[in-house]
């Protein structure tokens, strides 16, 4: 089957199936590398896949949005098949679709929709769908039927606002849309009059709150055949489906550098991309290391499959990054001196302003500032000796240089000992000139590194409370351990401090410890023992009936997927299921109280399913999680129905609250 036939279709609304003779082909092929490059994998997305179409992918938060025909369902009168929709599925933590849903309503028709595009911020989409006002097909005096584009804004329940692009028009078709990553550019197909044949590719640009007339991309990208499926990665790289240039048959994938006013040429993307049957429709991530095509090349489910690739070399050994070099300079904040010997860190934030390396933070179990007898996981700043190497270290002048990629958005940590460690924000696209000037004030804070333990066993003790008293100012710092005993504090230099701790069932402990004398050290170690009450003062590091609330799982109004970069504490608690194999759990999730209170608690259930799939798939036992939906029964707010309330607050009630129904940890395997 040949989906080339589906693509002019929904161009012309007529069947027209390309005529490729085998001398032709086989021509072709020789002026093109056979070399397959090995260090790209494919998979197929068996989990999205079928007998009928998949095609057109596109990534989209923590999850791949694709066409798909339906299995049963009302046809296409022109095609006699069943329409195609817009579908999504959430990706694991690999790359691969997991199962699929609808991806929306409003988008959505008795008609054909899809491919689709979105901006960076996700809040607003580009799709295809075939022309209709009001759910009527529209036609031109003809009676011809085109696709078009149109564009919606994603709002509370579902996008709305939905509207056609203003360079449509009833007389010819445009299709498959993709946004240049500054959302300046809207490239697609079409074939509108005056091209170079069949199906071109074009671009309209961006100007105030309208879009400019359409670009003919030109010779150097259409041929007198058909290009289709653009996808413009942020690179500058163009990737686009031909049948028009050299390639091994049918439909081939390509490339071509549109990043400056000089193009590059025209590239194959060669094997195992391209083969003798349709390879059509590539998409890539930001880095290009993984992307999505679709084929309908020998064994596959049916037609046209989706999948997945892992290019680590990069495509045609291009990787899809530019970097460019930063010069940073340390300054001593109080005599305005070089420092030399500070380290230089550099961690990609993500467009949530989370840290993408998981390298700078732990995430520690810590008492919820309710002051209730909930748990909540905390970010907390790694110490220097248990981070990677930095990536760079300031010479006798002071000066360290540094690679940023172009354009993303990174947290600078800059230390040394006996200096405070400073983080700052560097974003590429809006750098200063020059030089990237850091000041480190002088620290005279000695770190506290303690324990509390047991006394009987030596076994760290969890979740005591710890209090550090200054003696010379009787002031006071409240602090607790973690799972495994430990706390941190932060010293004064000359003075004598006392340490207390303690926790139910446990005698108080106490220890002194002095920063006067102390030279040529930053750090001090205390070790603090608990005596316990009786035999029975030893429990569980977490008890039966506790509450662990996830507070940074973030969910779309209606939906039931896991937002991209809300997945922390979902990946902490699956740590803490592996540290404590006995734990059984009953995962809960809670929706906020707009739309009707059914939907709602079906609604929590396919979120609270959507967090254990998430933890199964890390090689969490099933029968260990619970998945029950609250609905909006448990607000923690006043955010109830009739009360009107800030995005904020509607997001604080969508929320996951695990609660601890079994464990049986042995003491001596505690931790």
């Amino acid at each position: 089957m040949k989906n080339f036939t589906f693509l002019i279709l929904l161009a012309f609304n007529c069947f027209f199936v390309p005529s490729f003779a085998q001398n032709s082909k086989k021509k072709k092929i020789k002026k093109i590398t056979r070399d397959i490059d090995q260090s790209i994998t494919l998979t197929n997305a068996i989990n999205i896949n079928s007998p009928f179409l998949q095609y057109a992918p596109t990534i989209y938060e923590n999850g791949l949005v694709y066409v798909s025909q339906y299995k049963n369902g009302p046809q296409d009168p022109r095609t006699g098949e069943t329409r195609h929709e817009v579908f999504f599925a959430e990706l694991d933590p690999n790359g691969m679709p997991s199962k699929p849903a609808l991806f929306s309503l409003e988008i959505y028709s008795q008609y054909n929709e899809g491919p689709v595009t979105f901006n960076k911020q996700g809040d607003r989409i580009f799709f295809t769908r075939t022309n209709m006002k009001n759910g009527t097909l529209v036609g031109n005096s003809d009676g011809e039927i085109h696709m078009k584009i149109y564009e919606a804004e994603k709002g509370y329940f579902d996008w709305e606002n939905i509207r056609e692009l203003p360079f449509n028009d009833d007389n010819y078709g445009c299709l498959h849309p993709s946004l240049s990553a500054d959302g300046s550019k809207l490239f697609f197909a079409s074939d509108m009059p005056d091209g170079y044949g069949g199906m071109d590719l074009y671009f309209v640009q961006k100007i105030g709150d309208k879009w400019s007339d359409p670009i003919n991309l030109g010779p150097e990208v259409n041929t007198y055949k058909n290009e289709v499926f653009p996808f413009i990665h942020e690179s500058g790289i163009l990737f686009f489906t031909s049948d028009g240039h050299k390639g091994f048959g049918g439909l081939d994938l390509f490339m071509i550098d549109i990043s400056t006013n000089l193009w590059g040429e025209v590239l194959n993307l060669g094997q195992p991309f391209n083969t003798e049957s349709d390879d059509l429709s590539i998409v890539l991530s930001e880095d290009g290391s993984r992307g999505y095509f679709a084929s309908s090349r020998q064994g596959g489910y049916g037609k046209d499959d989706i999948y997945l690739f892992q290019a680590p070399e990069g495509i045609r050994g291009r990787l899809m990054t530019k970097s460019v070099n930063k010069e940073v300079v340390v300054y001593n904040g109080d005599s305005q001196r070089r420092v030399s010997g500070a380290t230089v860190r550099f961690f990609e934030r993500s467009a949530d302003g989370l840290i993408k390396n998981k390298d700078l933070y732990n995430l520690e179990l810590l008492p919820s500032a309710s002051g209730d007898d909930q748990l909540v996981f905390n970010l907390v700043r790694k110490d220097e000796d248990e981070m990677d190497t930095p990536f760079s270290v300031t010479d006798e002048k002071g000066e360290a240089l540094v690679r940023f990629v172009e354009g993303k958005d990174y947290l600078v940590m800059v230390s040394k000992a006996g200096y405070m460690t400073r983080e700052l924000t560097y974003i590429s696209k809006n750098s200063p000139v020059g030089a990237l000037e850091v000041e480190l004030m002088p620290s005279n804070c000695i770190t506290l590194n303690g324990v509390v333990k047991d006394q009987r066993f030596q076994k760290p003790v969890p979740r005591a409370s710890v209090t550090l008293v200054n003696k010379c100012d009787n002031s006071r710092v409240q602090l607790v351990t973690n799972l495994d005993g430990e706390f941190q504090g932060c010293l004064s230099i000359g003075c004598d401090f006392d340490l207390v701790g303690g926790k139910r069932g446990y005698a108080d402990g106490r220890r002194s410890v002095s920063t006067v004398s102390i030279r040529n050290k930053r750090s001090l170690t205390a070790e603090i023992l608990l005596a316990p009450d009786s035999d029975q003062s030893i429990t569980q590091p977490i008890n039966k009936g506790t509450v662990i609330v996830l507070e940074k799982i973030f969910y779309d109004f209606g939906k039931s997927d896991i937002r991209a970069g809300s997945v922390r504490d979902l990946e902490a608690l699956g740590e803490l299921l592996n540290k404590y194999p006995s734990m059984e759990i009953e995962l809960g999730a809670h929706t906020d109280s707009r739309g009707d209170e059914d939907s709602n608690l079906k609604l929590s259930l396919r979120r609270a399913e959507s967090a254990k799939l998430f933890l199964v798939d890390r090689g969490i036992e099933a029968s260990r999680i619970t998945a029950i939906g609250f609905g909006e029964s448990q607000p923690r707010n006043n955010c109830v129905d009739g009360v009107d309330c800030t995005d904020e607050d509607y997001q604080y009630n969508r929320r996951i609250e695990v609660r601890v129904t079994s464990i049986n940890e042995a003491f001596a395997n505690q931790y």
